[in-house]
């Protein structure tokens, strides 16, 4: 039909006379006849086609072992490159030796390695370090997409921000968005959007940061629920931190502050909080550096202790029971493995450190120190484990946090009467005498004459009790109840949905 028609109401006759045509009955004949030969494989150029199917599911089968090591050493945190990029290399990187490593058993990574050794590639054999950064490239794009899918169809969400530095000195800030996924049933599930670099740490700055990384992927803001982040004045600020610019422009976005970095700082309080605290610390410390330094001392240790010293941090409260659990068990045999190294090594200053370290660890002060700083880390590190629960609900957490406040008012009540008893027999153990010393007691300059000194606590045992004891638990207690007021105020809020079908519509008394 090569003729058009200035009249559309003769288009049915033309048509008609078209497709009984002998030129269309031989086309269709034709185009049918290559139809089916295309169905059951019976075309000239059948071979070349099958070359080329074949070479395609080479190439998915090959960037699907590529990929697929590219994961694995990025689960392990691993890094891909090396300092080479040729395969069979000694510096070529964990991605080449996994690929090599494979190549021993899976035929097609072994045929793929014998082509490209053999120069049949004229064009990438996706191997090199600017394919690697493409997929990875493509690989955290398509999981991203997913992730903000998922984010879209739950709607409501919260955000988990954290701050710190890089080995390149470059503060960054990792953004977690958490959301329930309603299925069978309902899960909470995290979903972690990547890293991004912070030049301007101030609250201004990172909330600023975190509402365009939002728009950027187009999840609006105004669904956020909530806010959690650790309790840095810059984050948590009440007039210019990031939770108080982020609650004017969306009320709804509620503040509760890192659970874990919280009980950190309770710990972190009452170590400082005197100073038979901070000195008592040091000398636990003290007791891992020597016997640390060298493989001689550290195998005089391993014949007299089962549960090994371990080092302290000061950003890992936990760190501070697993050090104090071994001194607190041992303490008799790590005095045996202090005189043990003070015989042996050979150097003086050594000896005189092992004599000093064991007279401290005999003695009752230290000992006393020792049960009741376990005592009261073991309360909070108890919590701290249940409150780190994925499945840890509001008001359990409030629960859990009230009762440890009151076991520790508890505690300050009976406490350092049995941490005597429980060192007095530790000292008969290690054949001491269970005897305080006297601390001379320290004078300080007055500038003015109406400050009148302070009465001196006589007894020592007393003094140790209002100075170390009193103060290490009292700022326990107000520090967990100043730090998690706001965890209080947010269960309040939201408490009886909890009990909804007990107390059902009536037990809601403010909107929500």
């Amino acid at each position: 039909m090569t003729e058009g028609l200035s009249n559309w109401s003769s288009i049915g006759m033309l048509l008609k006379s078209h497709e009984s045509s002998p030129e269309h009955t031989t086309l269709m004949a034709t185009w049918k006849d290559f139809e089916q030969h295309l169905q059951t494989g019976k075309t000239i150029d059948q071979a070349e086609r099958t070359l080329l199917e074949a070479e395609k599911r080479r190439w998915r089968d090959v960037l699907t072992r590529l990929i697929s090591i590219m994961q694995s050493l990025a689960k392990r945190n691993l890094a891909l490159r090396g300092s080479a990029n040729t395969l069979h290399q000694q510096h070529n990187g964990n991605f080449l030796k996994e690929v090599e490593r494979l190549a021993k058993f899976d035929p097609v990574m072994k045929q793929h390695i014998e082509r490209v050794e053999s120069g049949q590639f004229s064009h990438s054999s996706y191997r090199g370090n600017l394919i690697q950064n493409e997929l990875i490239a493509s690989i955290s794009g398509k999981m991203l997409d997913t992730m903000v899918t998922e984010i879209k169809q739950s709607k409501y969400y919260s955000i988990i921000l954290d701050c710190t530095p890089d080995v390149s000195h470059q503060e960054q800030m990792s953004v977690i968005i958490r959301t329930v996924i309603m299925d069978e049933a309902p899960t909470i599930k995290e979903h972690f959007l990547g890293f991004l670099v912070a030049s301007e740490t101030t609250g201004l700055g990172l909330s600023s940061l975190i509402l365009n990384r939002l728009k950027d992927l187009n999840i609006p803001f105004d669904d956020c629920r909530g806010q959690s982040y650790d309790n840095g004045a810059n984050m948590k600020g009440r007039n210019r931190g990031v939770q108080a610019r982020l609650l004017q422009k969306n009320p709804r976005a509620l503040y509760v502050p890192c659970v874990s970095h919280s009980l950190n700082l309770v710990v972190a309080d009452a170590a400082k909080a005197s100073t038979d605290a901070i000195s008592y610390f040091g000398n636990v410390q003290k007791l891992y550096t020597l016997f640390s330094a060298a493989p001689q001392r550290w195998a005089i240790l391993k014949e007299h202790l089962t549960i090994a010293l371990k080092s302290w941090s000061d950003t890992r409260w936990e760190s501070r029971v697993n050090s104090i659990e071994a001194v607190r068990y041992q303490a008799p045999n790590i005095r045996e493995a202090l005189l043990g190294v003070r015989d042996k090594v050979t150097d003086p200053l050594t000896k005189v450190e092992a004599q000093s370290l064991a007279e401290e660890v005999g003695s009752y002060r230290f000992l006393i120190c020792t049960v009741v700083w376990y005592d009261i880390l073991h309360h909070v590190n108890h919590v701290g484990k249940l409150l780190q629960s994925a499945t840890m609900q509001l008001d359990v957490a409030v629960d859990l946090l009230t009762k440890a406040n009151m076991s520790l008012t508890s505690y300050r009540d009976t406490g350092f009467a049995a941490a005597q008893a429980t060192a007095k027999d530790m000292c008969e153990e290690m054949n001491v005498e269970a005897v305080l010393k006297e601390k001379r007691l320290r004078s300080t300059t007055k500038h003015f004459a109406y400050e009148a000194p302070d009465e001196p606590i006589a007894d020592a045992m007393k003094r140790l009790e209002t100075t170390f004891f009193n103060v290490v638990v009292d700022t326990t207690i107000e520090s967990l109840k100043d730090r998690f007021e706001t965890l209080g105020e947010v269960r309040a809020r939201f408490g009886e949905l909890l009990n909804f079908k007990k107390t059902g519509w009536c037990g809601i008394v403010q909107p929500v």
